[in-house]
């Protein structure tokens, strides 16, 4: 059982695009599995986070990489599990009925190697009890050699666009590092449609195994999560909220959270939100840490929830945006 009183509960519950959260705490996609992993887990909750966000899910199965498919780096994580799942007829009739939606809320996380693919996924999410539907535009794209859609303003901004059309559900669009501009980027995927920016995705790396001289992970590149990300991380976050709170827009930030102090950082930095995925696998109670200390600091600085720390940076060389944007994603 969590050990949050219901004076923490207080301070901890905020909004994200109208959806009501317990805890600022998502869960991200790839680290939770289909939302019952963690469950086995003695002490874990699912009630410990505001949101879980689904694996990622694509039009028709997938068997994913060959392995390896992990390797753990210096402060970090390497994957490339290459999006194995069932395909998403098998996710909104089997998996979602099976969830406790009173637990908390669920997010589905969008995946297509072409923008048709990603919007018949949202299509049929659209038509399914998910509260919100993630679109991950670092997918491939099949049509374009297999260059990452979200790494070019342009593509990212008509797959968003697309899926708007597909969905009335919340769209969280999850911000790629991998690129040169990210402001102009959600920017671009503002004026599409999206509500909500997840940022950031994993960064690309890789490994090699100097006895073999090979790679160590058989796709030979995969993603890095992990404390080695997290300045990377803040840093993007800090410049997608210069774009997104003069237009309400929400963001989930990610990347290398694993301590209050780290949730605390995104959320001053502009974060209505913070995503949590790889301290899970060494710390599946993390959540329950997290959430004491965010809960404590918000008592000792006297702040009645977390909305009121949002998008607090003091630069003192940046103009900060005309708006703020609250945990509720309102101007404040």
């Amino acid at each position: 059982m969590s050990p949050a009183s219901a004076a923490d509960s207080s301070l901890l519950a905020t909004t994200f695009c109208g959806l009501a959260f317990a805890s600022p705490i998502v869960l991200l996609s790839g680290c939770v599995g289909f939302g019952e992993e963690y469950t086995r887990v003695a002490g874990f909750s699912n009630r410990d986070a505001g949101a879980i966000c689904l694996k990622g899910t694509t039009l028709h199965p997938r068997l994913g990489n060959e392995p390896h498919r992990i390797a753990e780096t210096p402060m970090g994580m390497l994957n490339a599990i290459g999006l194995q799942n069932p395909g998403v007829d098998a996710v909104v009739s089997r998996i979602l009925p099976s969830l406790d939606f009173s637990e908390t809320r669920f997010i589905a996380n969008a995946c297509g190697s072409t923008i048709e693919e990603y919007v018949e996924v949202c299509r049929r999410f659209d038509n399914s009890p998910i509260d919100a539907i993630e679109i991950n535009i670092s997918c491939p794209n099949v049509k374009e050699g297999g260059v990452a859609f979200g790494n070019y303003p342009e593509v990212s901004a008509r797959v968003v666009a697309a899926c708007r059309k597909a969905t009335k559900k919340p769209l969280i669009t999850k911000l790629s590092p991998n690129q040169t501009d990210i402001r102009e980027n959600a920017r671009r995927c503002i004026e599409a449609g999206t509500d909500a920016f997840a940022v950031i995705n994993t960064l690309m790396g890789m490994a090699v195994d100097v006895e073999k001289r090979q790679p160590v992970l058989a796709n030979v590149q995969g993603g890095l999560s992990g404390p080695a990300i997290k300045p990377i991380a803040l840093l993007k976050t800090w410049q997608v909220y210069q774009e997104a709170a003069p237009h309400q827009v929400p963001i989930i930030g990610q990347g290398g959270i694993t301590t209050a102090s780290d949730a605390l950082e995104f959320l001053i930095a502009g974060a209505s939100a913070v995503g949590v995925g790889t301290a899970l696998f060494y710390d599946p109670l993390v959540c329950q840490k997290i959430n004491a200390g965010i809960a404590d600091y918000l008592r000792r600085h006297g702040l009645r929830n977390v909305g009121e720390l949002v998008g607090t940076l003091e630069t003192g060389a940046t103009q900060a945006p005309q708006k703020t944007v609250s945990a509720a994603g309102t101007a404040g």
